[in-house]
């Protein structure tokens, strides 16, 4: 999808804000019916979405929306199927996926890491993990919480006498595409053996239904270590490990240190907005590793108007005031530049052809 309409980080500033100043301050509500707008997708944005869908309503009382929280999968299935206005997914549409579908436009909207949580009873220091030490547990090679390749990245800590349990989601996930795609990269063993997508052959674990059910089996497995969204571990209550960078550095899951790796790759995300900011390069001294960018899918056209304008309303503010929000929970706020290129994509949703007010 790379074209002469993808955005640059070098455009003006200035002219970046007007733009994003004019759309953030357009509040009024798209028309005056009452309208029922329909979602699905990634559990990765779920608790944020739920605050943009409170927040948006009571600002647009005449517009309501319902999102489900079933999986990128799931929710890239809807879309294709019309069944939904709008899908959100962790993981990008590539080429060949768009070629299977209508069109449509993919609008970052949110950033976030993917987190590594356990349930290690009497651990009182943060688990450390190097991408090495990760990868073997998740191929199943490291069975116990004594062994060497996990003792070495935490010197002097008494780990616990209990045997490694893997916890992963079960159904189509974007959280699973960003997780095993770092894996991919740091892992020439785990990129031969399993690979990357939203779905993997798992080598050891036991599976669960959404980012829900991962932390379910965590909470109630002694031993166990999986991967959700920093904010379904801080819910739960569940510690988070720090993941060794490639700067040497162990970092743990912030919205900070997200934001750290997307600068990392400005300039790759200057030519195509669909890439992978996991594993930044050693100048990214307190990037974290294991972090993703997060869509929302969109038909480029429809028949209902007033549904559609006020489906870019929502969109608008999503990426704007919705912006702080996204912040206020853990997740990391778009640049200025990734805004503009929203915006640029937004307005190619159309009505029955035509272009939108």
């Amino acid at each position: 999808m790379k074209d002469k309409t993808l955005f640059s980080w070098k455009l003006a500033a200035a002219s970046a804000a007007i733009a994003l100043v004019s759309v953030a301050g357009c509040k009024s509500t798209p028309g005056t019916e009452n309208v029922m707008l329909s979602g699905a997708g990634s559990t990765f944005v779920y608790p944020v979405m739920t605050r943009w869908i409170q927040d948006y309503s009571q600002q647009h009382p005449n517009v309501r929306i319902n999102y489900q929280s079933i999986g990128s999968g799931g929710g890239i299935q809807q879309v294709k199927m019309g069944t939904v206005d709008f899908g959100a997914s962790d993981a990008a549409l590539n080429d060949d996926q768009l070629k299977e579908m209508k069109p449509v436009i993919q609008i970052p909207e949110s950033a976030g890491p993917v987190c590594i949580t356990y349930n290690l009873p009497g651990l009182e220091h943060p688990l450390q993990l190097s991408p090495q030490a990760l990868a073997a547990i998740f191929l199943g090679t490291v069975k116990s919480w004594q062994d060497p390749a996990i003792t070495k990245d935490n010197p002097g800590v008494q780990m616990p006498k209990l045997p490694v349990i893997v916890a992963h989601r079960a159904d189509g996930s974007g959280t699973t595409n960003i997780f095993t795609t770092y894996l991919s990269v740091v892992s020439s063993e785990w990129q031969s053996k399993v690979g990357k997508g939203n779905s993997v052959s798992w080598p050891v674990g036991i599976g669960g239904k959404g980012s829900e059910g991962v932390t379910g089996n965590i909470r109630q497995s002694p031993g166990a270590i999986g991967y959700v969204e920093l904010t379904y571990a801080e819910q739960n209550h569940l510690p988070v490990a720090k993941i060794k960078n490639q700067a040497g550095e162990y970092i743990a899951p912030t919205a900070q240190a997200t934001t750290s790796a997307i600068n990392a790759f400005s300039s790759q995300l200057a030519q195509d907005p669909r890439t992978p900011i996991v594993n930044p390069p050693a100048t990214a001294k307190d990037a974290y590793p294991i972090s993703g960018l997060t869509f929302l899918i969109i038909p480029k056209d429809g028949q209902d108007k007033v549904k559609r304008s006020a489906l870019k309303g929502f969109v608008q503010y999503v990426i704007t005031d919705g912006q702080a929000t996204a912040g206020s929970l853990s997740y990391a706020p778009l640049p200025d530049g990734v805004k503009l290129y929203d915006q640029q994509q937004l307005q190619q949703l159309t009505a029955n052809g035509l272009p939108l007010q």
